[in-house]
């Protein structure tokens, strides 16, 4: 890029105009995956160009960067974007710091941080240190070539600029469409705007000066020639085998103990709850995050073991795999113990989102499990990072497919349907949920087998829902564009008909909603808090 070192700074300052037009003044939608994705055609170009080939495991992360990005503007439920902003820029920022190494499947953490650290290094200073060689660069060129005079253009500039307002003035008095739109044009240089273009050239500049050092990062700092602790751990081992067994086994039969002492009370279900004389809240809610989080420090423990325990003879290290497999066995037990208890609560009180997180939650923790015992079993405790990052991006690619509000809407319909316990479908959280819930509830109402009187509480919530967005409606741009909203509106238009069968007065608090049958629904859940 020294050779051509213009074409760098046009290119990303041409990318930081693209950020103005698309996020100024527009809420988030395809503009997010439309900005990322030109950076990364413009990063490729400008490599490739440049003779910076990507590595054929680099490429890979594509797919991964392609699904994220297209779920920013396809799914609205408020986890689900955070997860995919999060792993778009996530993605993108491994295949940056590994563009010509390809070994970000065998990161350590340590090799993560570092590398992120050094990416956060290179925004800052590359684009300086580049400038500076290719200065140098273009002066060595210059002594052998005549240099470019920028005096007669501005000389050019100076005398063309009255003559040209002269000649506006005459053709805007001789027509009055150009003196509107000469008009408009002058209005965009008045002095009250200066402070937002200053604001708005400034960010432009930062955004193109951060690019600029990902885009050379890529370029000279991607080769991953050394990942840290392959050849030398980056901790020695210090902690003696007899006092790590010790700790290991003695956690090991503290949560044997716990759980046969605790078997019936793991596993007992609905007959246990009526021997013991529990309710199902108190049943399903009594521990679970605590199992949960000794999960998770267990595992972290078990990990920090592996790292600092001296195993020198290969009984010692059989031993130590053993008591290590034996850990992370009782674990998978206390999670799947913990996975039942939030079963009997969404059966007893149906799914809301933070439930269906943490269901999604235990299966992947459970397969991080999993392969943690098979990765000590074949000594490769190294790649522990990859598989939490596969688990990590395993979770994030499951709720969108799920669509977790629309799976929320079919799974308290169904557990209405089926009847298991005596608490009525809660409508009003219908209303929370984002605009992915709104095809599924518009299919549950037109299903023809339906019950009248959970028909009219979906159809209820469905007219409040569109009330609060007629009321709160906003002109939306082409940047701003979501599919989940487009589908919202035409799941709504579907069955427009019917819901101007349900009377909404709007003149109290509150909003409430009549159905044909006469029946009240209060728009908001906090009006029965």
């Amino acid at each position: 890029m020294k050779n051509k070192p213009n074409q760098l700074w046009i290119i990303v300052i041409v990318l930081g105009w693209l950020f103005d037009f698309l996020f100024w003044k527009h809420t988030p939608g395809v503009n997010f995956a439309i900005f990322w994705t030109a950076c990364l055609i413009a990063g490729f170009y400008l490599l490739l160009s440049n003779g910076h080939r990507p590595h054929r495991n680099t490429l890979l992360l594509l797919p991964l960067f392609g699904f994220f990005a297209a779920v920013t503007f396809i799914r609205a439920e408020p986890m689900t974007s955070f997860l995919a902003y999060t792993f778009t820029m996530f993605v993108l920022t491994i295949f940056t710091v590994t563009y010509l190494g390809g070994q970000w499947f065998q990161y350590s953490l340590a090799d993560y941080a570092g590398k992120f650290l050094a990416l956060v290094g290179s925004l800052f200073i590359r684009p300086i240190t580049f400038t500076n060689e290719a200065r140098k660069a273009q002066e060595e060129v210059e002594t052998s070539t005549r240099k470019f005079n920028f005096m007669p253009i501005l000389r050019g500039l100076v005398i063309a600029l009255p003559i040209v307002a002269i000649f506006a003035s005459l053709l805007a008095s001789a027509d009055l469409v150009f003196n509107q739109q000469l008009n408009n044009f002058i209005e965009l240089f008045k002095l009250e705007k200066l402070p937002e273009y200053i604001f708005r050239m400034i960010y432009i500049l930062v955004i193109g000066y951060a690019l600029a050092g990902i885009f050379l990062h890529a370029s000279t700092e991607s080769t991953d020639e050394k990942l840290a602790g392959k050849d030398k751990p980056l901790i020695p081992a210090f902690l003696g085998f007899i006092e790590s067994s010790i700790v290991l086994g003695s956690v090991v039969a503290l949560f044997a103990a716990f759980v046969i002492v605790q078997f019936r009370y793991f596993f007992g279900g609905t007959t246990n709850i009526n021997v013991e004389g529990f309710t199902y809240a108190e049943y399903a809610r009594k521990g679970f995050g605590e199992l949960v989080t000794v999960a998770f420090f267990a595992l972290m423990m078990l990990l920090t073991l592996s790292g600092v325990t001296k195993r020198e003879t290969e009984t010692q290290r059989k031993i130590y795999s053993g008591l290590g497999i034996a850990l992370v066995a009782l674990l998978l037990v206390i999670l799947v113990s913990a996975y039942q208890r939030l079963n009997l609560y969404e059966a007893a009180y149906g799914f809301s989102r933070l439930r269906t997180y943490t269901h999604v939650f235990l299966i992947w923790i459970g397969l991080l499990l999993i392969a943690t015992i098979a990765l000590e079993i074949m000594h490769k405790e190294r790649m522990f990072a990859f598989a939490m990052l596969i688990a990590s991006l395993g979770f994030a690619v499951s709720l969108p497919i799920l669509n977790v509000d629309g799976f929320i809407v079919n799974q308290n319909i169904k557990r209405e349907l089926t009847g298991v316990t005596a608490e009525d479908l809660d409508s009003q959280y219908f209303i929370e949920l984002s605009d992915d819930a709104i095809p599924a509830l518009v299919d549950a109402l037109q299903t023809p087998t339906l019950p009248d009187s959970v028909h009219q509480k979906v159809g209820a919530a469905l007219a409040c829902i569109r009330n609060d967005r007629e009321s709160n409606r906003q002109d939306q741009t082409w940047q701003s564009f979501h599919f989940s909203h487009f589908n919202a509106d035409n799941a709504l238009e579907s069955i427009k008909a019917e819901l101007d069968g349900y009377e909404v007065l709007g003149n109290e608090y509150p909003v409430t909603v009549i159905a044909p049958n006469d029946e009240h629904y209060p728009c908001s859940s906090y009006y029965y808090d």
